[in-house]
């Protein structure tokens, strides 16, 4: 092995470093680089994935724990959100990088995965082939830098399985041929325990891959079915640390598998395969997209040369273009297309096993490439002329489903055709040395694969746009010092919410609990809930936000402090406590404590369907053991109006712009708010589907506050007012040309009322102490209670009286509860992930297993006599 790496390192360094480099230069001609004004990631996934990247380093520092997280929307599974987000190896470098700098980490973490993915392709290749030493780094700058990966590089999480793939195929040619079963091993754990959802996909189709070089040569391979079995089963046995505790909590809260409703897929076309593997192709990873498929114009003639060239077996060429015809057709058949998704429809980012297809090409040109010689070059020049006559033809006739293609997609396109034909031209008359065709492929390579990396991130930029790096930065300061103080001032658990936020995860930035989150992975039960009770939260509960609800659930979900850019809240109960850069520091002292006892009838309790204002009064005047009123609806009257349209039809209402433009539509309205009232517009949507990305912008006594429609609650806050007053505000709205609510009104809030029954069930609360992944406190009552807590409800926690174990229920299946006896009592939750404990043996187990699967498979030695 030390032999194999002197003799290589220059070619383990070129695979590793060009495709770093190239990555390097086409970052820089958008703007993006250490410290640069933007952001590696675009702007959906920026703050999302750098909160992200942060939390796990706070988890590293001690900050948190590694199996729960308080952080992340009341609470959440950790272990669950680090095995979909946060798996990959490279993610633990994220300690070299303070919590503010965590764009720039992002941008290292991305260049180093492209270049492993480049190495790791090398290595596979190198041990794989029989090609020279720099055609195999060109086809590894041409893997690295393929369109799927670099289109979707700012889902950060899924570029380790380009490290993995070629390694994986590596282990299983190393099984087949030489009996070796270690390689594929650790390559199918390192997948599974990187990303279990990438790892399906490569699951499938190296399982494919394997049964199609099986019947290659039947009698020869047949010897490795057993070999691939135990080393296959035992890799995904020794990843169940990581996979079974995900599997669990995906039961538990993912979400329904999809219905199968027709037959193709809707946006694909028939000469989609043509049009993606032009150079610089990019129509969009949201809906609407088709497969990002490039992988470089000389794998793509060297792919078909495989399959015209006699010296490949026809079983060969059979074998493998069914696995490639199976990836095509899952492109246009909706059944397929939904298996390698696991059965359930992507959220934008479509196709996302395109890649395979990708890697199988290279892997083909790679074969292809060992036949090439001077006898046969001409028809791989050939090739090289059919594609540009293709191309050609295409482009005459593409018509109106291709109207991303830009004219420069096609002349480049043309232009790299004819280069390689070119090159290879002279290859055949001699006119060229061979090392200088060699290092002339290498060049032009590079410079195609650099070209294409451009316009898919030029696409992003187009697509999604690279956020501001100092959207993240600027605020980081003066929010953590805040949030740092608001730590020193407590030691009882509390939760803060920011209503000027970075992100819906800035939670798990800055180490405080709050409400909103956006992820992929949540706990949808309690998020279901809060949605109920007025949090936006719709659908599949990737997202809630905390935004535009009442002073009831701030009471309710014990939210003591909230940061906001307004000098004056407004807010009944909240005062302000300090100030730091535009973020000012809100205290507020109705806030409730993380758990509080209430009538057992309280299990009884029913939601109110649609009602979230009848929700809310339910549930407080349950925990506080009162009847009171705490809502009435005021009459509003319009005011003026401008650059909109205001109309009514029964109780929708609608504001459209005046005349053809979209612009700010505004209407204001004037309202008489009687005494001791926290006053709030009511606006709820009547078609979510038409609102895109409409934002309502809400002016009241000089203060302004703004809200995307659809993914915040709908009450939109007027203030406090102790004594009556004429109130006037202004509603503008845009983004869209028109918007429909249904009986727009202004909501009074009784803070009398509001504080009777806070003060009440504060008597009945239970201060916990909160550790990484426990709470506990005590208990003082003279009659059996039913003790609710606010801590999502989670089949991984268990509870106990005293020290000994006591049911768990889920009150409103959103929250734990348990019914605690009369009497002083000591209560412990602790957490612990649901199947890790099985996970772990059963890894250990299987990983001791393999151990002696190795020892048996050893040569015995033969004693001589």
């Amino acid at each position: 092995m030390k032999k194999f790496l002197k003799e290589n390192r220059w070619y383990m360094l070129a695979s590793f470093l060009i495709p770093l480099s190239l990555m390097v230069i086409a970052y820089l001609t958008i703007g993006i680089y250490p410290g640069s004004s933007r952001s590696v990631l675009a702007s959906d996934a920026f703050s999302q994935f750098s909160n992200f990247h942060a939390s796990f380093r706070n988890m590293l520092l001690g900050k948190q724990g590694f199996f729960y997280t308080w952080n992340a929307s009341l609470g959440l599974n950790y272990l669950s959100l680090v095995s979909y987000y946060l798996g990959g190896f490279f993610t633990s470098l994220v300690i070299f990088f303070p919590n503010n700098m965590m764009p720039d980490a992002l941008y290292f973490i991305t260049l180093l995965k492209i270049g492993a993915a480049g190495l790791a392709f090398w290595f596979y290749a190198k041990n794989s082939f029989k090609l020279s030493n720099w055609n195999t780094v060109a086809l590894s700058v041409t893997y690295a830098l393929m369109s799927f990966a670099i289109a979707h590089s700012e889902i950060i999480m899924w570029l380790d399985t380009f490290v993995y793939l070629p390694l994986i195929i590596l282990g299983v040619n190393r099984l087949m041929d030489d009996k070796k079963p270690k390689v594929l091993f650790i390559s199918y754990l390192m997948l599974f325990l990187t990303s279990y959802y990438m790892g399906f996909m490569v699951g499938i189709f190296s399982v494919l891959y394997y049964l199609a070089r099986l019947f290659t040569n039947f009698k020869v391979y047949k010897k490795s079915i057993v070999s691939y079995i135990i080393t296959s089963f035992l890799a995904g046995g020794t990843s169940m640390v990581m996979i079974l505790p995900a599997i669990l909590d995906l039961r538990a809260n993912g979400e329904q598998l999809t219905t199968i409703s027709g037959f193709k897929t809707e946006a694909t076309s028939w000469f989609d395969l043509l049009a993606k593997n032009m150079i610089g192709v990019y129509d969009t990873t949201k809906y609407g997209s088709i497969p990002f498929i490039y992988i470089g114009l000389l794998p793509l003639a060297l792919c078909i040369f495989y399959f015209i060239n006699r010296k490949i077996p026809w079983k060969n060429k059979v074998l493998y273009g069914l696995v490639g015809g199976l990836i095509v057709a899952s492109f246009y058949i909706i059944p397929l297309n939904l298996f390698w998704h696991g059965m359930h429809a992507p959220n934008m980012f479509l196709f996302r096993y395109a890649y395979l297809l990708s890697f199988l090409v290279i892997t083909l040109a790679a074969w292809g490439w060992e036949k090439l010689d001077r006898q046969n070059v001409l028809q791989l020049v050939a090739i090289f002329l059919l594609l540009i006559a293709a191309f050609s033809i295409f482009w005459g006739i593409k018509g109106k489903d291709y109207t991303y293609l830009k004219t420069y997609n096609f002349i480049l396109s043309i232009c790299f055709l004819g280069l390689y034909a070119l090159v290879f031209t002279g290859r055949y008359f001699n006119k060229v040395p061979v090392k200088t065709v060699t290092l002339l492929l290498l060049l032009i390579v590079s410079c195609e694969s650099f070209i294409n990396s451009n316009y898919m991130l030029r696409g992003i930029l187009d697509d999604w746009n690279y956020a501001s790096r100092s959207l993240y930065t600027k605020p980081s300061t003066p929010i953590k010092t805040l949030v740092d103080q608001t730590k020193a001032e407590n030691q009882s658990f509390y939760r803060l919410e920011n209503l000027d936020p970075v992100s819906a995860n800035d939670g798990l930035n800055y180490g405080y609990s709050g409400i909103s989150m956006f992820s992929s992975v949540r706990n949808r039960h309690s998020s279901a809930y809060l949605n109920e009770l007025g949090f936006r939260s719709q659908g599949t509960n990737l997202n809630i936000r905390y935004q535009n609800n009442t002073l009831l659930m701030d009471a309710f979900t014990g939210i003591k402090y909230n940061l906001a850019k307004t000098e004056n809240l407004g807010k009944y109960g909240f005062t302000q406590e300090d100030a730091s850069g535009d973020y000012f520091l809100y205290e507020n002292q109705n806030a409730l404590p993380l758990a509080f006892t209430a009538d057992p009838s309280i299990d009884q309790l029913k939601k109110m369907s649609n009602d979230n204002l009848g929700t809310q009064t339910k549930l407080y005047n349950a925990l506080a053991g009162s009847d009171y009123t705490y809502y009435t609806f005021l009459p509003m009257r319009e005011i003026s109006t401008s650059n909109a349209k205001v109309s009514t039809a029964g109780t929708t209402t609608t504001i459209t712009a005046d005349g053809d433009s979209e612009g700010v539509k505004s209407v204001s309205y004037q309202v008489s708010v009687p005494a001791n009232t926290q006053a709030y517009l009511s606006l709820y949507p009547t078609d979510f589907s038409a609102l895109e990305s409409s934002t309502a912008t809400v002016t009241t006594n000089g203060q302004t506050r703004e809200a995307q429609i659809n993914i915040t609650g709908q009450y939109y806050d007027l203030g406090y007012y102790q004594n009556a007053t004429n109130v006037t505000f202004t509603a503008s709205f845009s983004g869209t040309k028109s918007v429909s609510f249904q009986s727009p009104q202004v909501l009074a809030l009784d803070t009398m009322a509001f504080q009777f029954a806070t003060d009440q069930i504060k008597e009945n609360g239970v201060d916990l102490k909160v550790g990484k992944h426990s709470a506990s406190g005590s208990v003082d009552i003279n009659q059996a209670q039913t003790l609710v807590t606010t801590i999502p409800y989670d089949e991984g926690w268990t509870a106990k009286i005293d020290g000994k174990e006591t049911k768990i229920k889920a009150f409103q299946d959103a929250f734990i509860s348990i019914h605690v006896p009369k009497g002083q009592h000591e209560i412990t939750f602790s957490y612990l992930p649901t199947g890790l404990i099985p996970g772990i043996l059963i890894s250990l187990a299987s990983l001791t297993l393999f151990i002696l699967y190795l020892f048996l498979k050893r040569p015995k030695k033969i004693r001589r006599a």
